[in-house]
């Protein structure tokens, strides 16, 4: 739909100790003016103290899902997915992505309702997590298309921890017809 984006910010050298990882970010957007919410959260994933580089994928159109399956009378999703290389722990990324939707005005009602900005931090490096509070890889990651996909452009040799290869999980998914 549109080109990729990178974002290389200014970056003081490293005082953390952490190393740098790279961040598996997805975006997803159906109210509002969808594409300018991606970027401009893009934007400012970029301007994230501890963050070096985002490359945010092309932008996908996708149908609506439900708890019950592709709603597509609601309205239609934009979905992107961002690599961003970063020395902030994964929880501390999670909470300054959840501030971005509040940013964009994400309204916590319903559990796979729209919404005007959906963050979701998918993988963090090869790091596993089955804290609730953050969960990697993300549980559903590897049934989503609308996440695999934008990944698989911006890094053609990506795997998902636990999963694998990222283009053999697209191939498995689309052979089935899901995602």
């Amino acid at each position: 739909m549109s080109r990729n984006l990178t974002l290389t910010p200014d970056v003081p050298s490293n005082r953390t100790g952490r190393a740098e990882v790279v961040a598996v970010v997805a975006f997803g957007a159906n109210l509002g003016d969808r594409e300018a919410s991606i970027r401009t959260a893009a934007e400012r994933i970029a301007r994230l103290p501890l963050v070096s580089d985002v490359k945010l994928s092309s932008l996908f159109e996708t149908v609506a899902v439900r708890l019950d399956g592709p709603a597509p009378d609601a309205p239609g999703y934009l979905n992107a997915v961002a690599l961003v290389t970063t020395r902030l722990a994964p929880e501390i990324l999670l909470g300054m992505l959840h501030a971005i939707e509040d940013e964009h005005g994400r309204v916590r009602q319903e559990r796979w309702g729209d919404r005007t900005l959906d963050l979701d931090l998918v993988a963090y490096g090869d790091e596993t997590s089955d804290d609730p509070r953050v969960q990697l890889p993300h549980p559903r990651a590897a049934e989503r298309l609308f996440v695999l996909e934008p990944w698989l452009e911006l890094d053609a040799d990506a795997r998902l921890v636990g999963y694998g290869r990222i283009a053999d999980l697209v191939a498995e998914l689309r052979a089935r017809g899901e995602g």
